[in-house]
């Protein structure tokens, strides 16, 4: 469910349809026997892969919050793909000996990977004898985890002989190996084959490591056994979409069984004729999506840490609380929504002039969007208080509210003694490798990143660009329980394949396979609600999220047009991501049912098997 408070605003523009490539084997050619050929190509690729001096794990690589990544080419051609790769799975910085050229020796290169802990090289085995290659390579290995991506014959493997870093040898030097090599480094891809003859003393038949897949794959639908012929029909409906003026843009991506078999992006920023093109690395705000990828995981974590428990009431968490009405709400009903709550408290609407201004000091500070700023008292003294003494009118009943997350941001915050979004930070995303996800964007990307959301001609007088669209969470400073978050499609995929894998990803825990089922699972005896997840709705008449979801799907939507729905009967993650509230909002994505018509083209895609020849 979303909330609709806001105007209508139709603007006339033309606007396109793009496709990004991630790189050549991107999902954008939807054409099966195209696509069928190119897996053959990336599987041969993968089987002439060997892992090699592995044996402190380090490959795949873990703990991506603590590594700091540099990848160095030493002359490889293919290296512009193979590093678009790398940045899918965390921050990759990129170095190339050619910028170089004019010194004898590295040394220079060397000293600017001083704050780099982990180096990733690139080399063709027919420059690996070159003297100041090898000479960087041998110094670098002494005080860094260095990981050598080797392409081509194999025969100087030998001049690696005193070397104990991973590396992981190509036979190929093509396209192909480039795409699979770095996918073996982060655990997209597994290692498991073997050297069929001697290279060296060391490198001898039969030696190589074995691997597992731990993190997403970015491949063709062929991979999944998914025709990509029938996916067609996202382009046509993503096109209606933008025809109708549901949005101006959009992104859709999908995962099925860990492999990325589709990511694609339409149309543009906004309706202007000279905006941006969709990009499928830009960021969007997630509006409610926030309740489900920061502040429910941060619950779910504190319930595991045995720290809360969610038949306890809220006053055991929240002192201010205690002498309220909602003192004796427990936990678990702010979780589902029956806790009686008000849906909604349009704070913007009573904002006096003397609580804002126009700059920023140190009695207005707290910054709401270009141009706006409040007193840090406005949350504190006006409204928490009318939050927590709103009247408690339809407890038991299901009745959707965004303050059940406020209420759940300030329980967290009390037992995590810290603030939601460095929580959310340290304990998810930096792990993770989600490089865009968090609250506050524009403190770390710049407007030309984000994707606008509404040209507010009513209280904050401006286009919204990486500011959040929601006004109480505005109001608060664009930190919020039920809104703020702002992440990248590859991001939002990240997250859910972490919990379709029950918890797992990038060979850590984040949380036990049956605190996910628990949270995911329907939890209420009068609405279809898990604990903060929202889920397949049992009335098949509404057909929510999608006519064809099975009873397993949960996730939940965004008001400014975005949702996430996982399938686990499918092995499906499933990421929409717009602006639908550009330049004003437009009803027409839920009219026209955009959302689920796409999950329906994938479901069908994915219940039609492709027949083995």
């Amino acid at each position: 469910m979303e909330k609709k408070y806001m105007r209508k605003n139709n603007l006339a523009s033309i606007v396109t349809v793009g496709c990004l490539a991630l790189f050549t084997l991107s999902a954008c050619a939807q054409e099966h026997t195209k696509n069928e050929i190119r897996l053959a190509q990336l599987n041969a690729a993968t089987t002439q892969t060997v892992l090699l001096n592995n044996q402190k794990n380090l490959i795949p690589l873990l703990s991506l919050d603590k590594n700091k990544v540099a990848s160095v080419n030493l002359g490889y051609q293919n290296q512009h793909t193979a590093d678009s790769l790398l940045n899918k799975y965390t921050k990759i910085t990129s170095l190339s000996a050619t910028d170089y050229t004019n010194a004898a020796n590295l040394n220079d290169l060397e000293d600017d990977l001083k704050y780099f802990n982990t180096v990733l090289i690139s080399i063709a085995d027919k420059d690996v004898l070159t003297p100041k290659y090898l000479n960087f390579i041998y110094s670098i290995a002494k005080s860094k985890n260095v990981v050598i991506s080797l392409y081509g014959e194999g025969k100087n493997l030998k001049a690696f002989d005193d070397l104990n870093t991973p590396i992981i040898w190509s036979s190929f030097k093509n396209e192909e190996a480039a795409v699979i090599v770095p996918q073996v480094i982060f655990g997209g891809v597994a290692a498991t084959n073997k050297l069929t003859k001697d290279f060296s003393a060391k490198y001898t038949a039969g030696s190589g490591f074995t691997t597992v897949a731990t993190r997403l794959k970015y491949t063709v639908p062929e991979d999944a056994n998914v025709n990509s012929d029938n996916l067609n029909e996202i382009d046509k409906i993503a096109q209606e979409a933008i025809t109708n003026k549901a949005a101006p843009g959009m992104v859709v991506m999908v995962v099925k069984d860990g492999k990325v078999i589709f990511n694609k992006a339409y149309g543009k920023h906004t309706y202007d004729q000279d905006a941006l093109p969709e990009k499928v690395t830009d960021i969007f705000d997630l509006a409610s999506v926030t309740k489900v990828t920061a502040t429910t995981p941060s619950v779910m974590r504190l319930v595991e840490q045995q720290k809360l428990n969610l038949d306890t009431n809220i006053g055991a968490y929240i002192p201010k609380a205690r002498t309220t009405p909602m003192n004796a709400i427990h936990i678990r009903e702010v979780m589902l929504h029956q806790a009686g709550f008000v849906p909604y408290i349009p704070f913007h609407n009573s904002i006096k002039p003397e609580d804002h201004s126009s700059d920023s000091s140190a009695v207005f500070s707290v910054k709401v969007a270009d141009g706006y700023y409040v007193k840090p008292a406005y949350f504190k003294e006006i409204m928490w208080p009318k939050m927590l003494n709103s009247p408690i009118l339809t407890r038991g009943k299901y009745v959707y509210s965004d303050i059940s997350m406020y209420v759940m941001k300030d329980v967290v915050e009390h037992l995590t003694l810290k603030p939601l979004n460095q929580y959310v930070q340290e304990n998810f995303y930096n792990p993770l490798g989600m490089q865009t996800a968090g609250f506050l964007p524009r403190n770390r990307f710049s407007r030309e990143q984000i994707i606008p959301t509404e040209n507010d001609t009513f209280f904050r007088k401006t286009l919204l660009v990486g500011y959040v669209h929601d006004q109480g969470a505005a109001l608060v400073g664009g930190v919020s329980g039920h809104a703020g978050l702002f992440a990248s499609a590859n991001d939002v995929a990240i997250f859910y394949q972490m919990l379709l894998n029950k918890g797992s990803y990038g060979g850590e825990q984040f949380f036990k396979p049956e605190t996910v089922d628990m949270f995911t699972a329907k939890q209420s005896n009068v609405s279809r609600r898990g604990l903060g997840f929202d889920r397949w709705d049992p009335d098949t008449s509404n057909k929510y999220p999608s006519e064809l979801a099975s009873p397993q799907t949960y996730g939940h939507t965004g008001y400014t047009g975005t949702c996430v729905w996982v399938d686990p009967s499918r092995g499906l993650v499933y990421v929409f991501l717009s602006n639908r509230v550009n330049p004003g909002v437009s009803e027409m994505l839920g009219k026209l049912k955009i959302r689920g018509r796409i999950e329906d083209v994938i479901n069908k895609a994915i219940d039609t098997k492709i027949k083995i020849q």
